[in-house]
């Protein structure tokens, strides 16, 4: 099982949902031919932030194909391969890894997908890594299973799913250690650039999601 986040930025006026329900082939019919079994894709301003997963040992889907006829309303992004237009988003947090011999998805794991966004000072990037490292690897498990953040230059997409699923990681983290702080929310806090609410995070809305079977 492979977990993708992408971002991307689309130009002004664009109507992603109208435009993705008229596209030939349709996005189910794509995810089918490139190995996607889930994704879900959110909106902010004019970007977007999708999640996908790609189940099995093949290669994990690249969104150009998912989204083929979709580089004519996105902006090519630099950096990377030439008319790049969606920049990969790295995973810097898990609360629970695909397991070999475990299953993923399960009939009460199929809950609705939800996204938020937060922006990381730039000069606590690492720190924030580091404590969610620690956390991840000394708590497996601890949150919803499919709770998961990716990060791009400095701003951070957190894709989970309601009602979270929260249930015993099928292995033992990398670390052995008990030091993650007690007081979590007091520990973040400094690390966030707020919104203009004075939230850390942002809940941005679903613009579709799809499964195959």
């Amino acid at each position: 099982m492979k977990r993708c986040q992408f971002r991307a930025q689309m130009n002004a006026d664009t109507d992603i949902k109208l435009f993705l329900e008229h596209s030939e082939p349709s996005l189910q019919e794509l995810m089918a031919q490139n190995g996607v079994s889930r994704l879900s894709l959110f909106q902010w301003d004019s970007q977007l932030f999708v999640y996908y997963e790609c189940p099995g040992d093949c290669p994990a889907a690249d969104p150009n194909m998912l989204f083929a006829d979709a580089a004519a309303v996105l902006q090519v992004w630099p950096g990377g391969a030439e008319g790049r237009r969606w920049a990969p988003m790295a995973d810097i947090f898990h609360y629970q890894a695909p397991s070999e011999g475990s299953p993923w998805r399960t009939p009460q794991g199929n809950s609705a997908p939800y996204g938020r966004l937060a922006r990381l000072q730039p000069d606590m990037i690492s720190s924030y890594i580091f404590y969610h490292y620690q956390y991840q690897e000394e708590k497996p498990g601890d949150g919803c299973k499919y709770g998961i953040i990716s990060l791009h230059e400095d701003l951070m997409f957190f894709y989970s799913e309601k009602p979270g699923l929260v249930e015993k990681a099928p292995y033992r983290g990398k670390l052995s250690t008990a030091n993650t702080p007690a007081d979590w929310g007091a520990l973040m806090d400094p690390h966030f650039v707020k919104w203009p609410d004075s939230r850390p995070w942002l809940d941005i809305p679903l613009v579709l999601h799809a499964e195959i079977e």
